[in-house]
């Protein structure tokens, strides 16, 4: 097996950061690292994209917030106490209190930036009924209130553990089951009648 320890700085960052914790890449970003700040960026922006891109339903807004969110955990990094919280627990709650402040900006919602995932295997009909499952579960996460649409996000679409987005927005584990149970009721109820047109009939 080769010896790591031979290998270029760069090199080696490169072997290791696979197998490194959150934790651990931050804190080597704060000793000037810069390979672990693009293994971190490539593991935790697109996590806070998605959820920032549901919360938004726009891409511009959602890339910003990204962008705004990464910059502050590098500027946190120096500060980083480890132990004291998870790395991705700490992005999560600072995305969602940006789009919460993007959203607090009176406009009106652009659905129409949400971006469609290209599938060849689908026909054109399948294509617009999907885009249309998408546009009608976008609009639907945009009535519930805001906490509960937070919950149906971290829970169902991010796939967290009910601890975990407890952490993340600092409520307790019954509070998010609650939050949860709730917001998949309000979706229930603003997409019902709709099973024929979305194409769930046969589901």
């Amino acid at each position: 097996m080769e010896d790591l320890t031979s290998l270029p700085q760069d090199v080696r960052g490169t072997e290791c950061a696979a197998d490194a914790s959150d934790d651990a890449l931050l804190r080597q970003f704060a000793e000037g690292d810069a390979g672990a700040a693009r293994a971190l960026t490539d593991r935790l922006a697109p996590r806070c994209f998605s959820v920032a891109m549901r919360m938004l339903g726009n891409r511009t807004e959602a890339e910003d917030v990204t962008q705004d969110a990464m910059m502050r955990l590098w500027k946190m990094a120096p500060k980083w106490v480890s132990g004291q919280a998870k790395v991705s627990t700490w992005l999560y709650r600072v995305t969602l209190n940006l789009c919460v402040d993007v959203q607090r900006k009176n406009r009106p919602d652009r659905l129409d930036d949400v971006p469609e995932p290209e599938d060849n295997d689908l026909s054109a009909a399948e294509k617009l009924q999907e885009a249309a499952r998408k546009d009608a579960l976008q609009t639907a996460l945009s009535q519930l209130p805001e906490r509960q649409k937070q919950a149906v996000i971290l829970r169902h679409i991010e796939e967290l553990s009910n601890p975990e987005i407890a952490g993340i927005m600092g409520i307790s584990t019954e509070a998010v089951e609650s939050l949860t149970a709730r917001g998949k009721r309000g979706l229930a109820a603003i997409l019902a009648g709709r099973q024929d047109e979305l194409g769930y009939e046969d589901d």
